[in-house]
């Protein structure tokens, strides 16, 4: 593969359609994105036999046999011992420096445990998390942690906060984005102690984020905040209640045009503006979530996506290494005095 190419690895066996939905994903990507290079990894039987269906797409893919990958039921203890399945080796050739990034529909935890333990933590970070671009009123808005940390302190979520300061400066394009903590009410003493130590790490650390407080969950739609920072356990559920309700409104709106029949007359009328709603709503446009805060760009797909969706993940990818984001995420940290986090930390907060 020339060197002037993206490379991505890939584990082919994670999801719920897998390898067929990752296959035809990797067309698509490819098809719009011809410097993009594959290594493959999974059942080589399986992967034959979906490539079979997109001749092409053997030109730019290169495919690893493992007999082995990670089960959707796996626990992340189990699957960082056994290095012989497909997202392993997957994570493994970004450590090699063989791939650029990884992209995988598999399981969150496992993903995570071995992206953390293969690709190791940023330096002065914590804990890494996972962030995701999401759709609002005017734009796009960032939101991290969307699951990978069920609990967090408040230096966490001070972190965090840096992170996705830094993501929505180059995601988004803005220079000062807004960061707001997500919390049960904009009031001072609502929520948890640890949202409360957040708050005050951020305002007292020299930080330079431009922290506008706290932001209930129906604020976040309404283009109040760039980045919303939660711990994984509220982010995910956030996430989730969010795409629930995007495909509710949607499956709404569907059958009541088929029920009415002046709904149906109105429906040349109404096209430009169902395919804006559908172009705004798709959960499938924002699919690809980041482990921020890891020496290597490891992408999460979600499990139960299309080939189209499937496909925006790996254009995320390709965007965030043409960004150099990890190396940029590394440097701009370096300017940050982390410790004085801790020492902020160690302050009663009242």
């Amino acid at each position: 593969m020339s060197e002037n190419n993206l490379v991505i690895s890939i584990d082919a066996m994670g999801g719920d359609h897998s390898p067929m939905v990752v296959i035809e994903g990797l067309s698509l990507a490819q098809k719009r994105n011809p410097d993009i290079r594959f290594l493959v990894y999974g059942d080589e039987t399986k992967i034959n036999q979906e490539m079979d269906k997109f001749p092409a797409l053997r030109e730019v893919c290169q495919i690893f046999h493992t007999e082995e990958f990670v089960h959707n039921e796996d626990k992340p203890s189990h699957v960082i011992r056994n290095r012989a399945t497909s997202m392993y080796q997957a994570v493994e050739a970004v450590k090699k420096g063989e791939a650029q990034a990884v992209v995988s529909a598999g399981n969150t935890g496992a993903l995570m445990a071995i992206s953390k333990m293969v690709l190791k933590t940023i330096h002065k970070i914590h804990r890494p998390a996972i962030i995701s671009m999401m759709p609002r009123q005017n734009g796009r808005y960032v939101m991290l942690d969307l699951g990978a940390n069920t609990e967090c302190n408040g230096i966490n979520l001070a972190e965090f906060a840096i992170m996705g300061n830094i993501f929505a400066k180059h995601a988004l394009g803005l220079e000062s984005p807004r960061v707001a903590l997500m919390n049960i009410g904009a009031e001072e003493m609502k929520g948890k102690e640890e949202i409360h130590n957040a708050a005050h790490i951020i305002k007292n650390s020299n930080l330079n984020l431009n922290f506008i407080g706290y932001i209930e969950p129906h604020e976040i739609p309404k283009d109040k905040a760039d980045v919303v920072v939660a711990d994984g356990f509220s982010g995910n559920i956030a996430l989730k209640s969010v795409e629930g309700t995007t495909h509710l409104i949607l499956r709404i709106i569907k059958q009541s045009v088929k029920e009415s029949f002046l709904a149906k007359l109105g429906i040349p009328f109404m096209l430009g503006a169902m395919r804006k709603l559908k172009k705004t709503m798709d959960p499938r446009l924002y699919n690809g979530a980041m482990f921020v805060g890891l020496n290597g760009l490891s992408v999460k797909s979600h499990g139960g996506t299309d080939a189209f969706g499937f496909s925006i993940a790996i254009e995320n990818a390709a965007r965030l290494i043409r960004k150099d984001f990890v190396g940029t995420i590394r440097r701009e940290l370096e300017n940050i005095d982390l410790d004085e986090l801790s020492q902020e930390a160690c302050y009663e907060v009242y």
